[in-house]
């Protein structure tokens, strides 16, 4: 009965997993945009869907352990080697993997866009501040020394 609620729940993180990643991808077009109501709104339906993945993870070890099994591929090809329903198991596990790598690997590209857009307003924010002023020649071709911070309102 175990191997029925197992592939049960393999099936429903599948689901969530496809939406994880269209959501991932939702967001890199937001990322672009710098449309921050919209991450916003993709943040409050992400984690519901992390949330899920989490604790059907958890419900799937504790499966797998009741089993005397362990909590890993291994046993999950231990137990689908007993069962009818065996190559079910393997294969939703497989196309979850997957999944799971793809979401990792948009969430990786995500974070690397998100990096970029720190460091840019970071720079913006420095010159405007005064604090990194672009290299500036005076008339004598020597580099210009305005080391002085100004305020916001004289930017």
């Amino acid at each position: 009965m175990s191997d029925q609620r197992l592939l049960e729940l393999l099936l429903k993180d599948i689901e969530t997993a496809q939406q994880l990643l269209t959501l991932l991808e939702h967001e890199f077009s937001a990322l672009s945009e710098r449309d921050l109501s919209a991450l916003q709104e993709l943040l409050t339906q992400k984690q519901p869907a992390l949330l899920a993945l989490q604790q059907h993870s958890h419900e799937r070890s504790q499966l797998l352990r009741q089993n005397n099994l362990s909590a890993d591929q291994q046993g999950l090809t231990a137990l689908a080697a007993h069962s009818a329903i065996g190559p079910q198991l393997l294969d939703s596990s497989a196309q979850l993997n997957a999944l799971l790598d793809q979401c990792q690997q948009a969430n990786l590209r995500n974070g690397r866009l998100i990096r970029s857009n720190q460091t840019s307003v970071n720079s913006m924010l420095n010159i405007i501040r005064g604090t990194d002023t672009p290299s500036l020649y005076d008339k004598t071709g020597s580099a210009t020394n305005s080391s002085k911070q100004r305020p916001f309102s004289q930017a």
